[in-house]
Parts: structure tokens; sequence; C-alpha cells
């Protein structure tokens, strides 16, 4: 642990002038504020629709229920409609904002009559009033909602400067920042740019070895060998896992109240080995959708459908069957429509939704796909749900080489999905309450997304309808994820909604592009990802401006590298790797590292799994893929930093800086460990000064070589520690063997630990680049 006055004391010596940091806060909002100009041509998508969306939906958008005045406003035909007692009045009328009620009620004075009205607590701003007005004044031009209408694969636009352009993707960001006035930065340093691929592309920092030889590539495809050399990396396969962990909720425990043990860690093996193989996208999806249904299933491609077993599953005494299986299949509904589709469907469940061309009866019909497996509410305790199939030694020789099982777990029960239940029918449920039936419903889906013609009424015919070439929405979701993962922020910045409360795609024309592209390059990964890194919009220096932050705070436009930083995963594993701890070893049953004595104890209901005994030897040491994750208490210093609980279907987490994370990088005691291991490393070399072991730590943790300023703060610290060193501290080294260094004395074998240590609590150590 580092003493408090200590860092206070480097702070101190390492502070810069104020008026050197630029934050977002102290700047102004340039393009956010009341002033900004009318665009010529109000675009009805990108201008409008946000604002009737947020502000008139509720009382005049798709729910019928709570429709006011007979007048809706998200259809073209009824927002144009004859209102009004004597149908003679009307909301809109194309070029005529003298007889536009619209235009009228949101401009009056009069507060009876002003829209919204006061007591909705929703207002217009004298701008959205302007664009509106506007709008109705050029003849009210209406387009349906952009996720709902097919993407086109516009031209690539031209340039100017070619030299600015690495691929298409630079042609299309390049356009919308000429038109702000701005321009590409300058490429980010070397040391920076593969700290930066490592990390987005395996998870896991470079070594200096790796380091070094790019710094010394001078060929001209000397990045793109690195990018290739990590694509091909099993760490590859391992990193874009852990994303889709969140996405398909998985956890090692059932969940609820008792939260008992489950096994699903075979079907994390099969998605790191199918990311491996770079499977198609499209074939990806469809086994874990529907493997089971595919003609002569595979043994594989039934493991795969494990994704949608992952939901909790309750072994509580008292609760009612029938409710919880209703909940499972709910579970199922909203994990697909959310991942796969980028829509909040779960809207829906009590009523037709609010905002997007979602009716209930066609969620229930969405529902209707995966509510024909025969499976309990309530499962009983020592019970393996099912349906489920049992995995051997000799099974895993002959189709499944990718599940790594201990020789100390005979057999295998792995929950797996089967249409075993298929004369089950399936009702809209009145107020989503499980048991108030309404109206018989057919497996389909929405219509405003594609009509579910001519397809089987099964998950299979789910699956084929969500690759085919006139759904709107697969391709783009999919390539708007990857995007989030590269680039920090999705193409539309709601990942989980690209409906009409949904953020609007900053770059649409680059979307679509991306989303034709990678359907006809048959759903290539890898091909993909390799895409968007190798562009130079991806190797721009992060380094900002004050006029840029005034122009573009949140870098919309992408006229730098977003400054992103590590997960919760990377975090842990970064200080691992450097460190040499860190046992390189893929897929088997979860592990159990460091974690809080007693925390399984204060949640536990007394059943299951009610004390935490950590593992021992290599386990202590995997890859936080692979760390046990009970629902009711997740790993905690993941969940400082941000880690989804994997309670439901999660494609975006949260992104904060809290105190509380400077706490566990301080104290977390794989963290003092992997720093202590880091120093005596370079310790145990005698030939190095002390200047140069800083040199070589620092580089480990932050991929880059310290200037002479921060050597020399540095080694201040370093000596103040050893001067510091007291009883008190003694006391840390007292049973611990390993810490003692033949020939250094205990003082400067603490002070490389909390220097170590110290740089691992850095900003730079924890941002990819």
């Amino acid at each position: 642990m580092i003493p408090f006055v200590l860092v206070l004391f480097y702070k101190y010596i390492s502070k810069e002038a104020k008026e050197n940091y630029i934050t977002v806060d102290n700047i102004s909002t340039t393009g956010l504020n009341q002033d900004q100009k009318l665009p010529e041509v109000i675009d009805y998508i990108f201008d409008v629709k946000p604002i009737l969306s947020d502000r008139c939906y509720l009382c005049h958008g798709p729910d019928e229920g709570t429709r006011e005045a007979n007048l809706r406003l998200d259809i073209k035909e009824d927002a144009y409609a004859a209102i009004g007692t004597n149908m003679n009045k009307f909301a809109i009328v194309p070029g005529d904002t003298l007889s536009s009620q619209l235009v009228f009620r949101i401009n009056t004075t009069d507060r009876t009559k002003l829209m919204p009205p006061e007591d909705s607590n929703l207002s217009l701003s004298d701008y959205e009033k302007k664009v509106l007005t506007k709008w109705v004044e050029q003849g009210a031009v209406w387009k349906e909602h952009w996720a709902f209408v097919a993407p086109e694969k516009k031209d690539i636009p031209k340039t100017n400067n070619i030299s600015l352009v690495a691929n298409e993707i630079d042609n299309f960001i390049i356009e919308k920042l000429e038109k702000q006035g701005l321009s590409l930065s300058e490429k980010a340093s070397k040391e920076k740019l593969i700290r930066r691929v490592y990390f987005d592309l395996t998870g896991l920092p470079p070594n200096l070895k790796a380091i070094d030889e790019f710094i010394n590539d001078n060929r001209p495809n000397a990045y793109e060998v690195v990018v290739d050399s990590l694509l091909n990396s099993t760490r590859y396969g391992e990193h874009m896992t852990t994303s889709w962990l969140d996405i398909a909720r998985y956890s090692d425990t059932h969940g609820y109240q008792d939260d008992l043990e489950r096994v699903m860690w075979p079907w994390r093996d099969w998605v790191i080995s199918a990311f491996n193989r770079n499977m198609p996208y499209n074939e990806f999806v469809k086994w874990q959708l529907a493997g089971d249904l595919m003609p002569n299933a595979t043994l594989e491609q039934i493991v795969a459908t494990g994704f949608n077993r992952n939901h909790k599953i309750t072994q509580e005494g008292g609760v009612i069957d029938e409710e919880y299986r209703v909940e499972y299949v709910l579970d199922r509904t909203n994990t697909v429509s959310k991942s796969l589709l980028g829509l909040t469907m779960e809207c829906a469940q009590c009523h037709d939704h609010k905002y997007d061309p979602i009716s209930q009866k066609e969620y229930f019909s969405f529902y209707s796909f995966f509510n024909k497996v025969k499976e309990k509410g309530r499962m009983d305790y020592g019970e393996i749900p099912e349906p489920n199939i049992k995995i051997t030694q000799k099974e895993i020789n002959n189709v499944l080489s990718f599940i790594n099982k201990p020789d100390s777990i005979p057999e295998i029960n792995l929950m797996v999905m089967k249409d075993d239940a298929p004369k089950r029918k399936t009702f809209v449920l009145k107020r989503g309450a499980y048991d108030a039936y309404g109206e018989e419903v057919q497996p389909g889906t929405p219509k405003a997304v594609l009509s579910f013609d001519n397809f089987q009424n099964n998950r299979l015919g789910l699956a084929n309808w969500l690759f085919d070439e006139k759904n709107t929405l697969t391709a783009r979701v999919a390539v708007n994820r990857l995007w989030q993962q590269i680039f920090g922020t999705g193409i539309v910045a709601s990942s989980s909604d690209f409906g009409n409360q949904g953020a609007l795609p900053s770059h649409p024309e680059l979307l679509d592009w991306l989303a034709i592209t990678f359907r006809e390059e048959g759903w290539n990964i890898k091909k993909m990802v390799k895409r968007m890194v190798m562009s130079n919009t991806y190797r721009q220096t992060s380094k900002t401006s004050p006029e840029l932050l005034e122009i573009d705070p949140y870098n919309k436009w992408l006229a730098r590298s977003s400054r992103n930083k590590l997960t919760a995963e990377m975090i842990r594993d970064n200080a691992l790797a450097v460190s040499g701890l860190l046992v390189e070893k893929i897929g088997g049953p979860s592990v159990k590292p460091y974690q809080p004595k007693g925390l399984w104890a204060e949640t536990t209901s007394g059943q299951g799994l009610t004390k935490y005994i950590m593992d021992t030897g290599e386990n202590v040491y995997r890859r936080s893929l692979y760390t046990f994750w009970k629902r009711t208490v997740p790993p905690p210093s993941m969940m400082t930093f941000d880690a989804a609980t994997r309670d439901y279907c999660t494609v975006e987490r949260q992104k904060t800086s809290t105190p509380l994370q400077a706490l566990v990088m301080l104290n977390d005691p794989q963290l003092i460990e992997a720093a202590n291991t880091l120093a005596n490393q370079v310790l145990k070399n005698k030939n190095l000064t002390d200047q140069e072991r800083i040199k070589t730590i620092f580089r480990k943790i932050t991929s880059r070589q310290p200037d002479d300023s921060e050597v020399e703060n540095l080694l201040r610290f370093l000596n103040a520690s050893e001067e510091g060193f007291n009883e008190a501290e003694k006391e840390e080294f007292k049973g611990d063997e390993n810490l003692l260094i033949e020939g250094v004395v205990l003082s400067k074998i603490y002070a490389y630990g909390v220097l170590t240590s110290l740089i691992f609590n850095l900003d730079e150590a924890i941002v990819k680049g």
C-alpha cells in the first residue's frame, strides 16, 4: 500500500501549471446553444423527428392508450390528416404555417393552448420552435425513420488531400470534417499506436520487445504486420469474447436469491474458438439462435445455443412456476432484440411501444420464437435445468476439441435450446402479466423492420430473417458495435437503441457503407475490424487544443482519437501481463482470484455458494475473462471499473471515473502483488542504475519512454519512499519471502514496490494510448 502522504508528495513535485490543462467543462458549447444557426434545409430525420419523438410522441405517438386529440405525429398520413370536432383543422399543412395547428400551438402565448402543455413538464426551446416552423414553411417533407429504411451504399466521397486517406473510412470522416472546418490530426506516435491497437485487438499490452521492433521497423507496412499478427493471435478471440459475454449475460451462477452454481463455460470456450476461427458473423449468430434446428445439426451447433440459456433461473421455494418460465422467455426475447436489432422491444411488453412502431402483438409474436422450450420456472436444488446435453471426453475428442475440460471433471451437463414443447401456444399477455391471456399470436417480427414472410415459423426462420438482405438493422447494428469497440463510441452512440428515441448516426453514409460491405464480404469480422484499425482516423493522436474542443468537445466528428480508458478486465490483465504473472491458457472452468473476504457470506441465503474459496497456483493469474461470475456478488474490483452485472443483456458499459477506482488501484492485492513482482524483477538486475530501473518500469506499464523530468520526479519519489521506510512497512515483509532479494536492503525493496504501484496509478497507465 502506498502511504497517502507519498502520493501527495509526488503530485506536488510533478504538477503542471493549471493553464496547461484543458477541460470540456470550461469551454463554451458552440453548436449546442440557443443561438445556433438554423440549417438552410430542414431535414425531417435529423432536425425535426428528434424533437417530435422527445416532446410529442408521448401523447401523439404510436401508443394508442396514451394518444390524445386523435392526433398521431409518427405516421405521415395521420400527421397530415384532418383533426378537430368538425374535422376542419390540420396539425400540419405543408408550406402553410398559418393553417398549421402545430406551428400555432408551439408558438402561442396562450398557456391553455400551448404545446407541449405546461403540466407535461416538457417544453420547446426557441431554436426547436424555429426548426419546426421552418420545416412546415419549406413543405414539411417527410421521411421514414432512417433505421427502418434499407441501407444504401453511396459512392465513396472524394477528398482533395489524398495523403490523409488510408482507406474508405477516411474518405467519409474527412468529408464531414471539412464541412466543420476541421481535418484529421497528426498520427499518434509509434509507442502510443502500438499500445492502442494491442489493447483494442487483444485486450493486453505490448511487451518491450514488440514495442522496440515496431519502432525500429521502417517498412511501409510495419503497422499492418502488427495488426495481422494480433488478429491471428489466440488472444484476439479471448478479447472479442469478453464483450460478447456482456451481451449474452454470461454467468457461472443462476442468480436470484440462492444463486446456485451452473456450468456454462463450455459455451464460452466455443465463443473464443469461433472468434479465433473468424467464423462469419451470420453463422456465429445463427448457430447461437438456432443451431439445434439446423439440418442434421452437429453437436457443436447445439453447444452454441447455450447463448439463449444464459439467463437467470430461480431456485426459490414458493414462486409461481409459470411466472418465472415466462420471465425466461421474456429475457431471451429482449436479449435478441436488443443485441441483434438494436431495438427496445421490451417497451412493448405491457402496451404498444410509445415511440417506435412496435405493437404489443408484434412483441409477443417475436416472443413466440422462444416459447417452445420445455423448461421449468423453478429448478430444484441439485437439478440441471432442461433441456441439456451431456459432454464427455469422447465428444471432446471427436467434435468438441475447443472445450478445455480438466481431467478432474468426468462429464459436463450444458444447458442448450430445444423446441421440445412444440404445441405450446403463445398469447398476448395483457399488461405483460404472465397469466392474463389475450389473443393468440403466431411467430412474427416487427413489420417496420421487415415482414416475416416466407420464413420458417421457428428460431431458424428468425435467424434467416435477421440476415435477409432486406433486413434494415442487423448489419448496421453489428458494424456499429464493432465501431464502438474500436473507437469508444458507436456511429450511433445509443448502440442499444436504433429507434426513434435513440441517437442519430453521426456519419449515416459511412454506417450504411460499412453495413453493406460487411454483408458483401461474407460477414467477415476480422476483415471489418482490420479495416477500422488500419484507417488514419484510428491512427490519429488523442492530443487536442482549445480550438478543437470549442468546435467538437465530445469528438463527434473524429478530428482526433478519443482517449479511452481501459476496461475492468484490461486493468487487471495489464498488471498481470507487465509483471510476468499472467498465465495464458485458453478456456476451461472459471477461476477464483483475489476477492475481499466475507462478501459471499454477507449476501447468501444459506444455500449453495456461501463462502468464497480462493484458488491457488496458476488459476489466480488467469485472464479476467475467466474470473468466476456470481450474479448476486460480481467481482467487486471489476464492478468498480464499470463491468456489466450480467443480470441482463448489456451492449455498452457505463463509463465512470470515481474515487473508489483510485482506492482499488492503490489497495487491490492483485495489483499490489503485480507491482511488487515487477519491482523485484528490475531490482534483481544489479547492472542497472536507479534511473534505468525507473525507465524500465515506466515503459512496461505505460508503453512509452519517460522524459527526463519524469524520471527525475520519480527518482525523488523513490528516495523519499526509501527514507520514509519504518517499522510499519517492515511488517509487510514478514512471512513473504518472495519479496526478499539477496543483497538488497528492505527499504530499497519497499521503495521500488510503492514506486511501481504509483506508476500503475498514473492516469496514463489506465488508458489505451
